[in-house]
């Protein structure tokens, strides 16, 4: 079992997440944000084996040139964003330059694709592809917990006016994916309070 601990980066609050297997030597990093070093200094004696993106928007990839190049891991991203690391314009940190300037970094190693599984610490994860945030959003289900990024939140959905942003596809993603989990299934955000599946799918009111 993976322990899991959560770091709220930057100006948005971006939820961090830092995974680990049982010795806790050695653990992957999902959606490192802007101003990382709480994480940072949590991992400094920890192996990383991996960055996973559940996509490619500025207040996700924050720090990720920094976490990559001082742990010497690789990236993964879906490939509907595969230019956007290297794209302030896309990921856009151009567009709001005064929460930190433009955000460039080498394109992701690793694709992730809709049904992959994917093998990291020894474990099993679903990936999901659940566009509508945007377009290469992905959801990373592991053990009863799914890892949602910006397109489910507590009581919130992610916002669909950026780039690359569909309602009809974040609704198809959340209805047609998401909500046909377990109900007890956790959910982890990319921002705000942890939920479950079936909390959402009585009390949630934009869906």
């Amino acid at each position: 079992m993976l322990k899991i601990e959560t770091f709220r980066l930057g100006p948005l609050e971006t939820n961090a997440y830092l995974l680990t297997d049982a010795s806790g030597a050695k653990g992957f990093v999902i959606d490192p944000g802007m101003n990382p070093q709480p994480l940072f200094k949590r991992i400094q004696d920890i192996e990383i084996e991996a960055i996973v993106l559940t996509h490619a928007h500025f207040d996700h990839i924050g720090g990720v040139d920094e976490l990559r190049k001082w742990k010497q891991c690789p990236v993964y991203l879906h490939d509907a964003e595969a230019d956007w690391l290297t794209d302030p314009r896309k990921n856009g940190s151009a567009r709001w330059p005064d929460l930190g300037g433009p955000i460039v970094t080498d394109p992701a190693e690793y694709a992730l694709d809709g049904g992959q599984t994917l093998t990291l610490l020894g474990e099993t994860f679903q990936v999901y592809h659940t566009p509508g945030h945007s377009p290469g959003s992905v959801s990373l289900l592991y053990n009863g917990k799914l890892f949602s990024g910006d397109v489910l939140f507590r009581l919130s959905v992610g916002r669909t006016d950026l780039p690359g942003g569909s309602e009809r596809e974040l609704m198809e993603s959340i209805h047609g994916t998401l909500f046909e989990l377990a109900d007890d299934v956790v959910v982890y955000p990319g921002h705000g309070a942890s939920t479950t599946i079936g909390y959402e799918k009585r009390n949630n009111p934009y869906v």
